[in-house]
């Protein structure tokens, strides 16, 4: 988990798996955030490397979404993989989520509701 604040909001990049033993990461650097200045800038959940989301990633991202949400700021999530965007769909959280192709398209996106779901192929190669 790396955190970079950029002009247009704030940027987690995710690396590796999003599991039970990892959502500590995510929830401190939420809380960080959430504690921090950035004011009404976006969050921008950045998945291009990760590798790997099971139930307890999707409640972390759950739980961002909610505690932004009570702060009026949005999250955004980019560069989906394919696998975790089939799980959004198949729970109806593709309705909740803003989602885009990659986290450039997220930080310019607009203050606008959901995005559309652009999965990452399963066969296109990351870097970790």
């Amino acid at each position: 988990m790396d955190v970079r604040q950029h002009a247009l909001g704030v940027l987690f990049l995710l690396c590796g798996e999003l599991d039970f033993d990892s959502v500590v990461q995510l929830h401190e650097a939420a809380d960080a955030e959430l504690n921090g200045a950035a004011g009404t800038l976006p969050v921008v959940v950045d998945c291009t490397a990760l590798t790997f989301c099971d139930s307890s990633g999707i409640s972390a991202l759950l739980r961002l979404y909610q505690q932004l949400t009570a702060e009026q700021r949005s999250l955004r999530l980019a560069a989906v993989p394919a696998s975790v965007s089939r799980l959004f769909s198949l729970t109806g959280l593709d309705q909740l989520f803003s989602v885009h192709k990659d986290a450039a398209e997220a930080l310019a996106a607009g203050s606008g509701g959901r995005g559309v779901v652009s999965p990452v192929p399963q066969n296109e190669e990351r870097s970790a």
